[in-house]
């Protein structure tokens, strides 16, 4: 494993390369997938490309009310490059890329002033935040939640806050954990193999232990398949992988209903 070696930013332009996956997989998938074309085919976030999931269509408009409804989460899709701020008011700090891996970024709404959505953002570090105008985004909203409980080795998905799924799940090992936040679904990806199932659930997450998987130029965290250790996972769970969460492939298929924005707590 490679690590520091390099940053890729997502609008960089197309290399004459093949692309690696920032998608961290597990240990025992790592040595066999040992084809960075195979790797890229479908996992890649240079580019929606044909291998780009076609997002749900959970999300619904907002209605003024719906911050006040419980269960909803408000989610900010940007309307394009936008200003970004560290607080209402204050200068522009940066800006909000359009796409982010290719998707657009569809954020979850964590504030709100008059004209103001503070929002959680896709890019490193963890849990950074930013406040940008109203004006410059869409807003939806999803009756979705996730949540991983790295203690018990669960996945939970909630609905209008009511359980609809609890799910065994693989995460990371001591050396890789998977990293503990708030985050949210950034986008789906078409499977590039059999092992990780019927699509990549990619997160805003990033492993605190590795910055370059692959040479890819980041380590990003996704809920995918079992890659072949679905025995291992049984129903309690298991610690196998670099930080990615895998699921059993029925229990994934079900978070495909997710739109992206949708919030995500991984905790202990």
């Amino acid at each position: 494993m490679r690590t520091l070696l390099r940053r890729r930013l997502p609008t960089s332009a197309a290399s004459s390369k093949p692309p690696r996956s920032p998608i961290l997989t597990g240990i025992a998938s790592a040595a066999a997938i040992t084809s960075a074309a195979a790797l890229a085919t479908g996992c890649t976030h240079n580019a929606p490309g044909p291998s780009a999931v076609a997002a749900p269509s959970a999300a619904r408009t907002a209605p003024r009310s719906t911050a006040a409804l419980a269960g909803w989460n408000m989610i900010a899709t940007a309307k394009g490059a936008i200003p970004r701020f560290a607080a209402p008011g204050r200068e522009q700090d940066g800006t909000v890329p359009a796409r982010w891996y290719g998707a657009r970024s569809s954020l979850p709404v964590i504030g709100r002033r008059a004209g103001w959505y503070e929002v959680r953002l896709a890019t490193r570090p963890n849990g950074s935040t930013a406040w940008v105008h109203a004006a410059d985004v869409t807003i939806t909203a999803t009756p979705y939640r996730v949540i991983v409980n790295l203690t018990t080795r669960h996945l939970q998905l909630l609905r209008l806050g009511k359980q609809i799924m609890n799910a065994p799940a693989a995460i990371g090992t001591k050396q890789d954990p998977t990293p503990e936040g708030q985050y949210f679904v950034a986008l789906f990806e078409q499977s590039p193999s059999a092992g990780y199932g019927p699509f990549i659930l990619v997160t805003s997450a990033h492993s605190n232990t590795i910055s370059d998987w692959e040479g890819s130029g980041d380590a990003v965290i996704g809920i995918h398949g079992p890659f072949g250790d679905a025995r291992l996972i049984g129903t309690r769970g298991a610690a196998l992988s670099h930080g990615c969460i895998r699921l059993q492939v029925s229990d994934l298929s079900r978070l495909r209903q997710v739109p992206a924005g949708t919030p995500i707590t991984i905790t202990a």
